[in-house]
């Protein structure tokens, strides 16, 4: 950490010099200016709103080609792309009307283009909106967007699910650095807050070409909350209470920029009692208390930007095995129960030349996991601790050619210091180099990229030979070339189509190769194979949108073949009153998509119409179903859009009814799921009193208290029903 404040100091002295600036004046196309239009420069994460006179201003702009995006609720986003000819450039912007959302800039992509201009369809969500659905989970909000699920285990732990595929096949990025934390584990959580997170962004499909091992099934990746606006100060406050677990979240949060520096820092803290199912009893121990702390420091010139942030969060997470047997709204967890604490620090550094670019981004992660059985004692402590490293350097473009060369590497340390082992003492190390390259010609674009990667894995030896617990020490390197190609076209002025084939690998965790053990998570005797190859899978994805003013449309179909697929079948033995389970392999399929429509009928410009329907399929090669995989869904929602005068701004009311359908395409080791409906109302709105602006959402899930249970629930074994009726009031507002 010296030597990275070392660096940034001596660049800081070094490039402080030159100042660009850009200005200018923001309308629609009556020529009407626009009040509190975001202007964003999203590589130096530096922005400002335009005034009550349309006009908008930033200075220390790097002598660089800089993309400049203003953004406006019921207008089309747009973006130029700017080169510097003189110390002071005018940019003006005339918005065009939109109906639907805006067009948001898509950041875990290699190119960040808009999400019109990206030649992969990307899913984009705010957290706040995701929050205005009544989520009370970051993992459960994700789980509205079409073609993403959870493996959930009660109300706290939630693993998210791409397109049938989860665990160490879904990547997560946090803060631009790739977030480790003992994914093997089916009640291994996330461990990340949504309060500090501004949105996410989904890949839908293999990602190895920019995010290496892990990223077979897709990449969650979630943008932190960004600064403030040059030389502002803004304190914001947030409250949220949860009728069915008698919970709240509390978030405070400062933040404050001059033209060059910027800091922000942010706290919270949740605490729930057990859920309660529709015939009012609470499922034991499914209490949880979480608390989260984010700050960022950041500097930017005309020749360099760093952001260095850093978030803490720590979880206390009781583990429900008996029921329903305590009835009480304590939020003190009981045992079993699990104490995770997560530290990551990153450094996201871009230095700009010429007419190029090399950016990088630095990370270091501590993970320490301790699980209790009936004392304080933990019988399970884990430490993984992870340095990544990234490096993308964008060569001058080139005509229409945009071109990035990249390396990205991991040093991996884990350690065991409980009584028990799940996992042996290991290290793992990867490298991987990529080029991509972006090519766009009238209404076309065309993206083509290669990747080599390389990982090593290597174990010490522990236990006594032919025991529980015993793992022999192993040496593995695994080595994949993957490729992607995609290509998008506007078929029309309301029409666009992207087609994608890209390819991705996984190597196998250190659960599958090594596991020698009772797994309580899944209740068997459980046998890793240190033969395991390489997942590799190839993936072809289909998308169709057609626009209008006041109709949407889209479907999106995929296919992907996973050869080496891993999972665990049964020997027929027996050992301690356990199944034995080994892991073994065999190539896979997987297919579906997700269909919908938005509909916004003239002249009732207050209305909403959304309804989309989601499916998958997972096989094995000899027919079988693959386990895990999510039920059908079909999601129907009519919301209202309104403002009163001047009090009531930002209004809606939303009925949302949820259709989740039978799963009886099971694997041989898994049950069948019946279906269920659930309702959902929503209302809320920015309320002025004063010279304050209140943020105010009431949701109630469930409405009907519907008794059912999640076909990815882990507790669906010990037919226990998931939550019930729950209402769910938010407050936020500046103080």
């Amino acid at each position: 950490m010296k030597l990275y404040l070392s660096i940034l100091l001596t660049c800081l002295s070094i490039f402080a010099n030159a100042q660009k600036k850009i200005s200018g004046k923001i309308t629609n196309n009556s020529n009407e200016v626009l009040l509190g239009v975001e202007v964003y420069i999203e590589e130096l994460q530096k922005g400002t709103s335009t005034n009550e006179n349309g006009y908008y201003e930033l200075t220390n702009l790097p002598n660089n080609t800089i993309k400049i995006t203003a953004a406006y609720i019921g207008y089309h986003t747009e973006t130029k792309i700017i080169t510097f000819k003189n110390k002071e450039t005018e940019v003006n912007f005339i918005l065009e009307e939109a109906v639907f959302k805006m067009d948001e800039v898509i950041v875990s992509t290699a190119f960040n283009k808009l999400q019109s201009q990206n030649v992969m369809k990307v899913e984009h969500e705010n957290i706040k909106t995701l929050q205005r659905k009544g989520s009370s989970t970051l993992i459960e909000g994700l789980t509205t967007i079409p073609g993403v699920s959870q493996i959930s285990t009660g109300t706290s732990i939630g693993k998210p699910v791409i397109r049938g595929l989860s665990g160490n096949r879904v990547l997560v990025y946090s803060q631009g650095v790739r977030l480790e934390n003992q994914q093997f584990g089916d009640e291994h959580g996330l461990g990340l807050n949504d309060s500090g997170i501004e949105s996410v962004e989904v890949i839908k499909g293999p990602a190895s070409l920019l995010y290496g091992s892990d990223a077979l099934g897709g990449v969650l990746y979630f943008n932190p909350e960004k600064f403030a606006e040059a030389n502002t100060f803004k304190t914001n406050f947030s409250q949220k209470i949860f009728s069915n677990t008698v919970g709240s979240n509390s978030s405070l949060g400062l933040k404050t920029s001059t033209d060059n520096w910027k800091f922000l820092t942010r706290g919270s803290f949740s605490a729930h009692s057990d859920y309660k199912i529709p015939n009012g009893d609470r499922i034991t121990n499914t209490r949880y208390n979480e608390t989260d702390f984010k700050t960022g420091i950041g500097y930017s010139n005309s020749k360099i930007s760093n952001i260095f942030r850093y978030n803490f969060n720590k979880l206390d997470i009781g583990i429900p095995e008996e029921g329903m047997v305590e009835q009480t709204q304590s939020k003190k967890t009981t045992y079993p129960k699990q104490a995770v604490s997560n530290h990551l620090l990153s450094l996201n550094s871009i230095f700009f030349f010429n007419d190029s670019k090399l950016a990088t981004d630095f990370s270091y992660i501590s993970n320490d996991r301790s699980e209790f059985e009936d004392s304080s004692i933990a019988v399970l402590h884990m430490k993984l601790n992870t340095v990544n490293y990234d490096a993308k350097y964008y060569i001058p473009k080139t005509g229409k050619l945009e071109t990035i060369l990249g390396i990205q590497g991991m040093h991996q340390n884990n350690k065991n210091y409980g009584e028990e082992y799940l996992i042996p003492n290991a290290t793992t190390n990867d490298i991987g180099v990529f080029g991509t390259s972006n090519f766009e010609w009238k209404s076309n674009i065309l993206q083509a990229g290669l990747r080599f990667d390389n990982r090593t894995l290597s174990t010490k030896e522990h236990g006594n030979t032919g025991e529980e617990g015993y793992f022999k020490a192993i040496d593995k390197s695994y080595n994949s070339f993957n490729a992607s190609l995609g290509y998008k076209t506007n078929l029309n002025d309301n029409l666009i189509t992207r087609l994608n084939l890209a390819s991705g690998f996984r190597a196998p965790n250190l659960a599958e190769l090594t596991s020698n053990g009772v797994h309580e998570g899944t209740n068997r005797y459980e046998i890793g194979n240190s033969n395991l190859k390489t997942e590799q899978n190839i993936q072809t994805d289909l998308n169709l949108e057609f626009n209008t003013l006041h109709f949407e449309f889209f479907v999106n179909g995929f296919y992907n073949h996973i050869k080496n697929y891993i999972y665990t079948s049964p020997t027929g033995e027996i050992r301690e009153n356990n199944n034995i389970y080994n892991y073994i392999q065999n190539n896979a399929k997987l297919y579906g998509g997700e269909i919908g429509v938005h509909f916004h009928p003239h002249p009732m410009d207050w209305l909403h119409i959304e309804s989309s329907f989601e499916t998958v399929t997972g096989k094995k090669q000899q027919g079988n179903y693959l386990p895990l995989i999510p039920a059908n869904n079909w999601n129907n929602t009519v919301r209202t859009e309104f403002d009163i005068n001047n009090w009531l701004m930002d209004g809606f009311i939303s009925l949302n009814i949820s259709n989740t359908f039978n799963q009886n395409n099971t694997s041989e080791f898994e049950t069948g799921s019946k279906g269920y409906s659930l309702v959902n109302l929503g209302l809320g709105g920015t309320l002025k009193i004063g010279k304050t602006y209140y943020d105010i959402n009431l949701n109630g899930t469930n409405l009907l208290n519907e008794k059912y249970i999640a076909h990815l629930s882990k507790l669906k074994a010990d037919n226990i029903p998931n939550i019930g009726r729950n209402i769910i009031l938010g407050i936020s507002f500046n103080i």
